[in-house]
């Protein structure tokens, strides 16, 4: 009787088996698949993490840059940029309220950037160095020669014109401001030399330079608040 028993109850217990392996092979793929969620969502909390921790370093560059700047910096946000494709321009989060005005100039961490035109209460529009309608009194760094470097509309890329083609100006040279106008303090660096041009029997040179600062990119910039008020019109 009891071989018959276990004959007879051999299958049901067979079948609880496969079903318990069934149900462990459900439940282990369940928990595979909420601990590769849970690990997609640890992959987005470290990205986060990595770029909170890039923006602090970049932030922090930032404020180092100006320790030896004779004015008090503002530290503004980005908030928009121009819809107008042909026009450099940043909107930034503060205003007269923080002490700023027209005039003013903006600056990264690796220089110059532009300077501000419209100033409301709370927020302000800064024109950047390439507009094409942006103008700025330089210097070569190496040699102390005077230029004006002008915007291209090509954020990458400033020109200097009219410059004799016998001037010593070479590609890498560091264009700095030169502090002439009044509108920019002395020796902010400005844009490195790309490429000198001299046409056969031109009497001037054509120089392009690349801005120092990656003027689209970052999220903050310092504004250089002077205590004079008294400032002249912008350049631009």
């Amino acid at each position: 009787m009891g071989s018959l028993a276990a004959i007879v109850l051999a299958p049901i217990e067979a079948w609880g088996d496969l079903s318990r392996a069934f149900q462990s092979r459900s439940a282990l793929q369940d928990e595979i698949l909420q601990l590769r969620q849970e690990n997609l969502v640890l992959k987005g909390q470290a990205q986060r993490l990595s770029s909170a921790l890039a923006e602090v370093a970049r932030y922090r560059t930032l404020l180092n840059s100006v320790r030896d700047v004779e004015a008090e910096p503002v530290v503004a946000r980005i908030t928009a940029l121009s819809p107008d494709a042909a026009r450099h321009s940043i909107i930034l989060d503060k205003g007269t309220s923080d002490g700023l005005r027209e005039g003013q100039p903006v600056l990264s961490a690796e220089g110059l950037m532009g300077q501000l035109v419209l100033v409301g209460e709370r927020s302000s529009a800064a024109i950047l160095i390439t507009d094409g309608a942006h103008a700025l009194p330089v210097e070569v760094n190496r040699s102390g020669l005077r230029a004006v470097a002008e915007g291209t509309g090509d954020i990458n890329r400033l020109v200097i014109k009219h410059l004799p083609s016998a001037t010593d100006i070479r590609v890498g040279d560091l264009l700095v401001s030169s502090g002439l106008g009044g509108r920019f303090p002395h020796g902010y660096p400005v844009a490195r030399v790309t490429d000198v041009t001299v046409s056969p029997g031109a009497a001037f040179a054509l120089v392009q330079a690349a801005p120092t600062s990656a003027l689209d990119r970052g999220r903050h910039v310092l504004v250089v608040v002077r205590e004079s008020d008294d400032l002249p019109e912008p350049e631009a």
